[in-house]
């Protein structure tokens, strides 16, 4: 019998996340399209010695877990709490999780305690100079080190090719590099207008102002984004207002 639910792109890399996703988007009652748009790939550098730590994902503290690397005497501040959990995951003390999960709700939160002292900023090689700038202006001495690249996986795109034929109802965007990297992917089977008019007839969700601005950019109309920057929080935006 064919799904008569609603299909929802869900473009998180091919790991737990992915799986959790589906299984959110399942049983919020919608047919998840599982289209990665980001492979992971190690750099093998890890953090260097600073009075603070930021990690911005669950895949920087992973990586530098795995390289034997600990925070010694560094107090550890993460973008939200997912990187936060993985940190506590790793036997790491997490000291400051921002009230706004962003770059900037970062700079906001630590400013008040980084003038005059290190800061280490380590994280993938698409990170935004927002938290970057922030930190340097708030008198900080930023350096950062680069725990992994990502890339666009080969063979994605299944949600392009739907979206341009008119047979995706919604799109969860979690990051500004999923919305380059679904208008590669689509531009790569020659359907990248089609599937951007596929955008426009659907529900596109992003985690964030940083990635609905991205996508306004690049002429995708922008629908919902959740008032936290979590994928349950914009699963669950996206659903509503398919309804």
């Amino acid at each position: 019998m064919t799904d008569s639910r609603p299909r929802v792109a869900v473009f998180r890399p091919d790991d737990e996340r992915l799986a959790t996703a589906v299984d959110l988007l399942e049983e919020l009652g919608v047919d998840p399209v599982a289209d990665p748009m980001l492979a992971v790939e190690p750099t093998d550098a890890t953090p260097a010695e600073a009075a603070w730590v930021v990690f911005t994902s669950k895949t920087g503290v992973e990586l530098a877990a795995e390289a034997g690397w600990t925070p010694g005497d560094a107090r550890v501040a993460t973008i939200g709490p997912s990187t936060a959990d993985a940190v506590r995951a790793a036997g790491w003390t997490v000291d400051l999780v921002p009230e706004e999960y962003t770059s900037t709700g970062l700079v906001d939160a630590l400013s008040p305690d980084v003038a005059g002292v290190g800061v280490e900023v380590a994280r993938s090689d698409h990170g935004s100079p927002v938290l970057l700038d922030g930190l340097r202006e708030a008198g900080a001495t930023v350096h950062e080190t680069v725990l992994y690249r990502l890339t666009r996986p080969a063979g994605a795109g299944e949600s392009a090719e739907l979206a341009a034929a008119g047979e995706l109802a919604g799109a969860c965007f979690t990051s500004s590099l999923t919305v380059e990297h679904f208008l590669d992917a689509a531009a790569d089977r020659n359907v990248r207008d089609d599937a951007v008019a596929g955008l426009d007839a659907a529900v596109v969700g992003c985690i964030g102002d940083p990635t609905s601005e991205t996508a306004a950019a690049r002429g995708v109309a922008v629908d919902v984004v959740p008032d936290e920057a979590t994928f349950p929080a914009l699963a669950e935006a996206v659903v509503v207002a398919l309804e």
